[in-house]
């Protein structure tokens, strides 16, 4: 049993409202009801994991083996972060039913090549404060 993703270009980092685009391939034991691609995006750390799935490609009636091409575009958030408590990451995941075979492909999107890093803060910020008050000048 084979199940593939094949991003064009190899591409794992792409801009918030761009295309991923590549192809995806099965090949199985059995016959598939269905093959479905879907690009989401979840959450992990302290707390609920969220799960939202942004677009979905299925193959009813898949056969034992195939190969289809894809495109979907990315919105424009969230963008792929990873803090002391919490992850986002986004990720290309094909499955089989029944059987529930998967393969997942990792992405990053973010305006940089590496999805954002926060970092918690051990101590009060420095810094000024403002007030928003036009007529005010403390800081």
């Amino acid at each position: 049993m084979t199940l593939r993703i094949d991003l064009n270009d190899d591409r794992r980092w792409h801009l918030p409202g761009d295309n991923v685009s590549g192809h995806f391939m099965w090949h199985l034991n059995a016959p598939a009801e269905a093959v479905e691609l879907r690009l989401f995006w979840h959450t992990s750390g302290k707390g609920t994991e969220d799960v939202e799935i942004v677009n979905e490609l299925r193959i009813d009636a898949a056969g034992t083996s195939g190969e289809r091409s894809f495109a979907f575009h990315l919105p424009f958030g969230p963008y792929s972060f990873s803090g002391s408590l919490i992850t986002l990451a986004w990720a290309l995941e094909l499955m089989a039913f029944p059987g529930g075979d998967i393969e997942r492909v990792e992405l990053v999107v973010a305006p940089t090549p590496v999805e954002l890093r926060l970092k918690s803060l051990e101590r009060e910020p420095l810094g000024h404060t403002f007030n928003l008050n036009p007529g005010s000048r403390k800081q």
